[in-house]
């Protein structure tokens, strides 16, 4: 039986991965995990027990097959006809990567005020730097998780 976690009893740790050359969908589910605290054992669906996760070089982050041109993201604006679309190709050319990204995570979230909290503790940067040495963040070296992490 999993033990119940009081707010007091939650650390918070901090994570570090590099995207180069990582396919996106695995990457995602990876964080979205990470994100909701599923990676521990004192996981509760209804509290927020996640932890903090940098990802770095997320513009030389890779798609598999052809979804780079074909994949579709789809918003409405609430107005009749107001259906909008963009692709992970026109969102790289308008310097938009990390809205590759957090748009997979989000969707992996279950939706609601607690995964809009979660998505909060996702830090995306486009290239190595990024200001949270402070906080001295294990590194994942998401490669090495599985062969399939990496796109050649």
């Amino acid at each position: 039986m999993t033990p119940f976690v009081k707010k007091k009893d939650i650390k918070k740790d901090w994570y570090l991965i590099n995207a180069q050359n990582a396919a996106v969908g695995r990457l995602a589910s990876y964080i979205s995990k990470v994100l909701r605290g599923k990676n521990k054992p004192t996981y509760n669906p209804h509290i927020d027990n996640g932890d903090f996760v940098i990802v770095t070089n997320i513009d030389k982050i890779k798609f598999t097959g052809k979804k780079y041109l074909n994949k579709k993201y789809y918003r409405h604006t609430g107005h009749p006809g107001g259906i909008k679309e963009s692709s992970p190709s026109s969102l790289k050319e308008k310097n938009k990567t990390e809205e590759i990204l957090k748009l997979a995570v989000k969707r992996m979230l279950p939706g609601g005020p607690l995964a809009k909290q979660q998505l909060t503790k996702l830090k995306i940067y486009n290239g190595e730097k990024h200001p949270h040495d402070v906080q001295k963040p294990k590194i994942i070296e998401f490669e090495k998780l599985h062969k399939m992490n990496i796109v050649k």
